[in-house]
């Protein structure tokens, strides 16, 4: 994994809360791009909404990243959604190219146009994909290919753009990319001392701290 990241913002999406047909449940998912800066606060984006904010926005899901890049695996592994797939289609927020889970770790710090934010989690993937693509099981095919995307907290709120370059400017747990959290925590019986680990990693949100704390907690006493 290389040392600094150095990459652009090909694409910045808000969206307001609309029904999901066919059975109407309301989501945050239909999103749409825009051109010139946007707002970004401890919350989100200025004009993007979220319909399940028990899953959805908050301090550690302020900003949602997905890289352009996966859609290609989406659309290989179903041609009937090639039409369909492309940047916006997953809720994301913000879309690059030549920046995936394996150069993105917990913790990093990113100056975004004039915003500084922090990876606090990935994204983990709900029934709402498999309804936007219209295919079953989407969503655990995004979860087993870690191809999920990820969320930022926003340390200092600022203006994004299309365009905005993208600075690492901290690196905490080197040792920590989302592809590498992935392959730990869903193993089928994952390492205790790595959950410790990851655990404790700064930056990790606190509820998914909390959640492998409590499962390393449980594997320690069922052990053997």
């Amino acid at each position: 994994m290389e040392d600094r990241l150095e990459n652009r913002v090909d694409q910045v999406f808000v969206g307001r809360v609309r029904l999901m047909l066919p059975d109407g449940e309301a989501t945050g998912m239909f999103k749409s791009a825009v051109e010139g800066p946007v707002q970004l606060s401890a919350t989100g984006l200025a004009g993007d909404e979220q319909a399940d904010l028990r899953h959805h926005g908050g301090a550690d899901k302020a900003l949602h990243h997905y890289p352009a890049d996966h859609y290609a695996v989406i659309a290989e592994e179903w041609p009937q959604c090639a039409a369909m797939v492309a940047p916006g289609v997953l809720g994301e927020n913000i879309s690059t190219r030549g920046m995936t889970e394996h150069e993105v770790c917990i913790g990093d710090v990113f100056r975004i146009g004039s915003a500084q934010v922090q990876v606090s989690q990935p994204r983990s993937p709900c029934w709402k994909i498999d309804r936007r693509l219209k295919v079953d099981d989407a969503s655990r095919f995004v979860e087993a290919a870690g191809i999920t995307g990820w969320y930022y907290r926003v340390l200092s709120p600022g203006a994004i753009a299309a365009g905005d370059g993208i600075e690492l400017l901290e690196r905490p747990n080197p040792w920590l990319s989302l592809a590498h959290y992935w392959d730990e925590v869903m193993a089928h019986r994952p390492d205790i001392a790595s959950l410790r680990r990851i655990a404790a990693a700064p930056g990790l949100a606190a509820d998914k701290a909390q959640r492998w704390r409590e499962r390393a907690d449980w594997l320690e006493t069922h052990a053997g």
